[in-house]
C-alpha cells in the first residue's frame, strides 16, 4: 500500500511539474551515450550490409518499444505505474514481478554508472593529454576518481525535476560532439592509402565472437528504456490531458535526436576508417588537437548528467528499502550516506576494471536487449544470452595483462650491445694495419641486431598495453 508522505519524499514522485520537453532531453542523455562513439567499431565487426540493418532495426524495434511503455504507465484506470518493478509486479505478480525485473534493472543502471565512470575519467585524461602532450603522465585511476568528485556533489540533488539543467546541458553536449564524431571525419575523407572495409577479425573464432560484441554494443547504444516509465512519473496527469501525451511527444524529439547521431556517427566513421577503426571514434581523429580536447570536454559534460539520469531510480530503490523494510528514519543524513556509498561503490569498480569496449559489449547484451527489444522477445532474448559472450571474452583477455590500480608495464627495452673500441677505428686485418672497412660491416650488423631487438621489444609493450582507449562516451 502506498504511503503518500514517503511517495513526496522518494526522487521518482516527490516532484510531477515536468513539462514534455522534460521527457525530450532526459530521453536523449538517457540513450545517447557511451555507445555512439562506438557505433563505428561495431559496424567494423559487423560489415557494411549487416551493421546498416541492425542499425535500422534497432532503432525501429526500440522505438516501438519505448511507445509500448509509454502506453502502459496509466494502463490501469486510476493507477500509475511510476516504476519500471511497478509494471512488472502487475504482469508477473508481486514476488516474481520483482525477481524478474528489478536484478534485470539494476545491472543495466548500475552497469551504465560504471560504464560512464571509466567514460568520464578517460575522457579527462584525454583532454589532459591532448591540451598538455609534455605533462607528466597521470594514471587513468586518478581521472576517474576526479570525474567521481563532482556526483558526491551531484548525487545529493533529491529528485528526476532537480537535475534537468544537468540533462539539458548534458542532451547539447550529446549533440554537439555526435556532430564533432562524423563531420570531422567526413571533412578528413578516406585515407589515401586507402580502407579496409572487410571484418575486423581474420579469423572464424574472432568474427563470431566479434558479431556478438558488436550486437552488445548496439543494444547498449539505444539502451534508455529502463528509466522511461521513471521520467513519465515526473510528468502532471488529469482525465484531459494524460501524461502519455506530452511524454511521447518529448520520446518522438528524442528519436529524432538518436537519429541525427547515431547514423551519421556509425556511417560516416566506417566509412573513412574503415576496420582500422578505433573502439572510440575520437581517438581514430587525432587532430586537430583543439578540436579533440572540445569534444571531450563536451563528453565529460554529457556522462556527469546522464550518470545522474541513471542513478536517480537506483537512488530510488535504496531508499525504499532503507525506509520500509530497514526502518530508517528518511532525511538528510540517510540520502547523504547511502547516494555517496553507492558513487564510490561504482567509482571503484570502475577504476578496478577499465574495459570500455567490453563493458559496452557486455552489460549492453545482459540486461538492455531483454528490456529494450521489447517488441520481439526471441531476439531479446538471443542477444541477452550471445552478446555477453564476445564482451566477456575480451574483459578475459584485456585482464591476463592488466595490472590492477597501476599503470600497464612497459617491456624493459633491452640495452644496446657494447661495441668493441676497435668499431670506432676499423678492424685489424693481421697485418697490424686497422680496415675501417671491415668495422663498418660489423658496426652495421650489431645496429641491425639492435633494431630488431628494440622492434620486437615495442611489439611486446604495444601487445601488453591495456589501457582503454583515451576517449570515449
Amino acid at each position: 500500500m502506498e504511503d503518500p508522505a514517503m511517495e513526496k519524499w522518494l526522487p521518482i514522485t516527490s516532484s510531477r511539474n515536468a513539462k514534455w520537453w522534460y521527457s525530450a532531453f532526459h530521453n536523449v542523455t538517457a540513450m545517447v551515450g557511451a555507445g555512439v562513439l562506438g557505433l563505428p567499431y561495431a559496424m567494423s565487426e559487423l560489415g557494411w550490409e549487416a551493421g546498416v540493418a541492425v542499425l535500422v532495426l534497432s532503432w525501429v524495434i526500440t522505438l516501438y518499444t519505448l511507445w509500448q511503455m509509454v502506453e502502459m504507465h496509466e494502463c490501469v484506470p486510476g493507477k500509475r505505474f511510476d516504476r519500471y518493478h511497478e509494471l512488472g509486479q502487475h504482469a508477473f505478480g508481486d514476488r516474481l514481478g520483482l525477481w524478474i525485473v528489478v536484478p534485470q534493472q539494476l545491472v543495466v543502471e548500475v552497469g551504465v554508472n560504471i560504464v560512464y565512470m571509466v567514460t568520464g575519467g578517460t575522457s579527462l585524461q584525454k583532454f589532459h593529454d591532448t591540451v598538455c602532450s609534455s605533462c607528466k603522465h597521470i594514471k587513468l585511476t586518478y581521472f576517474i576518481m576526479i570525474f567521481a568528485s563532482a556526483h558526491f556533489v551531484l548525487s545529493q540533488l533529491p529528485n528526476f525535476n532537480s537535475i534537468s539543467g544537468v540533462s539539458l546541458a548534458a542532451a547539447v553536449m550529446s549533440l554537439s560532439y555526435s556532430t564533432i564524431a562524423w563531420v570531422a571525419p567526413a571533412a578528413k575523407g578516406k585515407n589515401p592509402a586507402g580502407v579496409d572495409y572487410h571484418l575486423r577479425a581474420t579469423t572464424t573464432p574472432g568474427r563470431v565472437f566479434g558479431f556478438f560484441e558488436a550486437m552488445g554494443t548496439v543494444a547498449f547504444a539505444y539502451a534508455g528504456h529502463n528509466v522511461v516509465l521513471e521520467i513519465q512519473a515526473t510528468i502532471p496527469s488529469t482525465p484531459e490531458t494524460p501524461s502519455k501525451k506530452p511524454m511521447w511527444k518529448g520520446a518522438v524529439v528524442a528519436y529524432i535526436v538518436v537519429a541525427v547521431c547515431y547514423f551519421p556517427v556509425a556511417i560516416i566513421g566506417y566509412w573513412a576508417f574503415g576496420n582500422g577503426v578505433n573502439e572510440d571514434i575520437l581517438v581514430s581523429l587525432n587532430k586537430p588537437k583543439w578540436l579533440i580536447a572540445t569534444a571531450n570536454m563536451m563528453v565529460v559534460v554529457h556522462v556527469i548528467g546522464s550518470y545522474q539520469v541513471y542513478a536517480m531510480p537506483v537512488f530510488d530503490m535504496i531508499e525504499t528499502v532503507l525506509v520500509r523494510k530497514c526502518q530508517f528514519r528518511p532525511g538528510l543524513r540517510l540520502r547523504l550516506i547511502s547516494r555517496s556509498v553507492y558513487v564510490a561503490f561504482t567509482m571503484f569498480v570502475a577504476i578496478t576494471f577499465p574495459f570500455f569496449s567490453a563493458l559496452l559489449g557486455f552489460f549492453g547484451g545482459f540486461a538492455f536487449a531483454p528490456t529494450t527489444y521489447f517488441i520481439c522477445i526471441v531476439l531479446g532474448v538471443l542477444l541477452m544470452i550471445l552478446s555477453p559472450i564476445g564482451g566477456l571474452r575480451q574483459i578475459i583477455l584485456r585482464a591476463k595483462t592488466y595490472h590492477f590500480y597501476r599503470s600497464s608495464k612497459q617491456t624493459a627495452r633491452p640495452k644496446a650491445p657494447v661495441l668493441p673500441s676497435s668499431f670506432q677505428g676499423g678492424v685489424d686485418d693481421g697485418d697490424g694495419e686497422h680496415d675501417p672497412g671491415a668495422g663498418a660491416d660489423q658496426a652495421s650488423e650489431a645496429c641491425q641486431q639492435l633494431q630488431c631487438a628494440n622492434a620486437e621489444a615495442d611489439k611486446k609493450s604495444h601487445r601488453s598495453n591495456v589501457e582503454p582507449p583515451l576517449i570515449v562516451v
